[in-house]
């Protein structure tokens, strides 16, 4: 039985202001990570800066499977420590341009993409795994990997980026637009990449941070 999601959390929030965290992380590798111990490293991104926008959507009925997925219990996004402060650094960038993040997927529990594979199994639909756009085992289980998108902060409204957040097509590869689509998604590449994010090009929205001791995958993944 896995460690639920919020009890582990507050482990993380006590070991940011300063208390011994839980020494759950120095495990031997594994091929996939537990929800305890990446729950154990993670921060919620708004205690780093409140003006960063939320939109869990796998905590609502709001996306591409119709149900909560396991795991998600409010509207929040945590990361690990060392992610979260560089998404912190981005959204303090874009803010002199009147822009922001808004946050749709951070930290992913195991059992969530468990729930998404199975979704794909269930409905018919494998070819959304065959084909990279929904992964097996994800760098969003390390709480290294985030979804979003940019907003105006005055308004929050989303820029244009030519496809909907989730949408499993070639469209929304990250080269593939044109026009002011292409030009935000340019935008919020550049914002990323300035801070140590790299882009998943299949998917504008998705974004991943190299920290110096993720824990151990079997095989490269998203």
């Amino acid at each position: 039985m896995r460690t639920p999601l919020i009890p582990a959390l507050l482990i993380a929030a006590a070991a940011c202001r300063g208390a011994p965290p839980a020494q759950v992380a120095n495990t031997a590798p594994a091929p996939i990570a537990s929800d305890a111990a990446a729950d154990s490293l993670l921060v919620d991104v708004r205690d780093l800066d409140s003006t960063i926008s939320v939109e869990a959507r796998y905590a609502t009925a709001n996306n591409f499977t119709g149900a909560v997925l396991p795991g998600y219990e409010a509207n929040r996004a945590y990361l690990r420590r060392e992610a979260a402060a560089a998404l912190a650094r981005v959204q303090a960038a874009l803010r002199p341009q009147g822009l922001g993040l808004r946050i749709y997927d951070g930290y992913r529990p195991v059992r969530a993409t468990l729930g998404m594979v199975a979704w794909a199994e269930r409905s018919g639909n494998t070819w959304v795994l065959d084909q990279g756009y929904v992964a097996r085992r994800s760098r969003h289980n390390q709480g290294v990997a985030v979804d979003l998108t940019l907003i105006e902060l005055a308004s929050g409204r989303p820029l244009e980026m030519g496809t909907p957040f989730d949408t499993f097509s070639p469209a929304a590869h990250t080269a593939n637009a044109t026009g002011v689509a292409r030009g935000n998604r340019q935008r919020l590449k550049r914002a990323m990449e300035a801070q140590g994010f790299t882009n998943y090009d299949q998917e504008w929205w998705h974004y991943i941070y190299t920290v110096n001791d993720p824990v151990p995958f079997d095989r490269v993944i998203r």
